[in-house]
């Protein structure tokens, strides 16, 4: 029996498990050592990895100048299974164990240790797992034998090549699919504390009494003043790489900025640049990440256009005369419907304990961005992923596109089989063409809100197919097999994610334009 099935079946845990323990310098005492987070690189791994622990015993063994025959016969076993236990083949039992620890004049938990005694064990040990696992299965490459005779540079090179094989895979494998799964667990997480990130009101809190702004809409002053204040100069520029919306300069402390602002402003995307900074985000380690860094900069974003506490007092004297809206606090600080939605549902349940929904949906019926925490179910796909999927077609982020006065929010009560929750929503336009902006709250929360009194009400069995995904039976029997049309194919259907740490943005680009615009001086340094 292997050692964590023998201590289960006596109801302990396995004695691999115990807790390495270490003396205190300072006090003399013994105290858990140091945690596989706290350790470097070069010491971590872990110690109940059959390869690990076999690597383990066979260094110790000729440190010692012990033969594999000789440690066999003083623990009582035969040479062969010693040597599948150290080839990390077969993991020894409990008894075994506590016999070859002794036979090395050695402590169980000094055998469980994480730190490597060498490079070349832990070179060793990395090839080994490797080729062990599913990547090196899946390509069906050949196996290398790593014994004495292998020289330790052919291990290093052997190592550096696995890296760089598992990175290059692990871009390719960065599907739509991916980036689906991973844009829902950060919705998760988001939604576990409410959309709110304290640390980042903070932040904005601290930067906008820096600057002495006392209220109202962030002006382009008070924006210059931001960025003198955290070191940074704003160049704004005719050649932007076209991948980029900003590009930040460390080395010189520049923000480059298009030269014209098109459809929008360019200071929102300048304040997610100085998030970028201020957050101390590096280089995302895969998708998921990239996705976690976007949305904490457009927190910080909107929490400096929009401060936390000027907007919690206009929604608290708002709602003390049942006038909460959207439209009041995109006016007062002169934002877009989107902005103002969005940072509705950053403030209202941590502030008013009330929980709300948001929907981004482009006029064809997909949902381009969700949220909610209020109970309202999304549509999903299999990996509970809401981004890409037909938002219902009674909802009213479908209702507003066909509202005649687009200068006035579209207020409505929706009944679902989960509750009836009433929403607001705008349409708004943008290169990419109208999508409508949808803001709101279950029914008993109604009460706070303008346009409360929407006479507009419409009913949701979705995700029954039969509410407005499936054609009336008497239209489908009248067309069925007599239409055949052309579907308008999206480039996203097939394609993988873009390659990189920031993807889609042409790297080679980024760093021809840093030495094209780099002071003299700078760019000399370079040369």
């Amino acid at each position: 029996m292997e050692p964590a099935r023998a201590a289960r079946s006596r109801g302990t845990e396995p004695a691999r498990t115990a807790t390495p323990r270490r003396t205190d310098p300072a006090s003399g005492t013994r105290v858990p050592a140091r945690s596989s987070s706290d350790v470097p690189p070069e010491e971590s791994g872990d110690p109940t990895d059959p390869i690990v622990l076999g690597r383990r015993i066979r260094y110790r063994r000729k440190r010692l100048r012990i033969t594999l025959e000789e440690l066999a016969r003083t623990v009582g076993m035969a040479a062969s299974a010693l040597s599948l236990i150290e080839n990390g083949k077969r993991e020894p039992k409990l008894s075994a164990l506590s016999a070859i620890a002794a036979a090395l004049d050695m402590s169980v938990e000094q055998l469980l240790g994480t730190k490597a005694p060498s490079r070349r064990m832990e070179l060793e040990i990395q090839v080994e797992r490797v080729q062990r696992g599913p990547m090196y299965a899946s390509l069906g490459l050949p196996t290398v034998r790593v014994g004495p005779g292998t020289s330790t540079e052919t291990l290093e090179a052997l190592a550096a090549l696995q890296r760089q094989l598992a990175q290059r895979l692990e871009e390719q494998a960065a599907t739509p699919e991916e980036a689906r799964r991973a844009n829902t667990q950060l919705r998760a997480r988001m939604r576990g504390i409410d959309n709110y990130f304290e640390r980042i009101e903070t932040m904005a809190a601290d930067l906008l009494a820096a600057i002495r702004h006392t209220g109202g809409p962030l002006s382009e002053h008070h924006i210059s003043r931001l960025v003198e204040h955290v070191g940074f100069e704003i160049h704004q520029v005719p050649d932007l790489p076209h991948s980029t919306r900003s590009v930040t300069d460390l080395r010189n402390r520049r923000f480059y900025l298009p030269a014209t602002a098109g459809a929008g402003s360019p200071w929102s995307v300048l304040l997610q640049a100085v998030g970028h900074h201020l957050l101390e985000h590096h280089r995302p380690a895969d998708y998921g990440e990239f996705l976690e860094q976007r949305v904490e900069t457009n927190y910080f974003a909107a929490a400096l256009m929009i401060p936390e506490a000027s907007a919690v007092d206009l929604l608290g004297r708002a709602k003390s005369q049942r006038e909460l809206s959207v439209d009041d606090l995109r006016d007062a600080f002169a934002v877009s419907h989107e902005t103002a939605a969005h940072r509705m549902t950053n403030l209202m349940t941590h502030h008013f304990g009330i929980p709300t929904h948001f929907e981004k949906v482009h006029s064809s019926g997909i949902i381009h961005k969700a949220w909610q925490n209020d109970g309202l179910q999304l549509p999903t796909d299999h990996s509970g992923a809401v981004e890409g999927q037909r938002a219902c077609r009674f909802f009213s982020a479908r209702q507003a596109f066909s509202g005649t006065n687009r200068l006035l929010s579209h207020f409505q009560y929706t009944d679902t089989p989960h509750g009836t929750f009433w929403c607001s929503a705008r349409v708004e336009g943008s290169e990419n063409g109208e999508f409508s902006i949808s803001f709101g709250v279950p029914y008993e929360h109604v009460k706070w809100f303008r346009g409360r009194a929407t006479t507009v009400r419409h009913t949701s069995t979705c995700p029954d197919p039969a509410c407005c995904q499936q054609p009336a039976p008497a239209l489908a029997e009248q067309w069925d097999g007599q239409s055949w049309p052309s579907a308008r194919p999206a480039s996203h259907m097939l394609a993988a994610m873009p390659a990189g740490a920031f993807p889609g943005v042409d790297e080679t680009e980024v760093y021809r334009f840093l030495q094209r615009h780099a002071p003299v001086a700078s760019s000399g340094d370079l040369a």
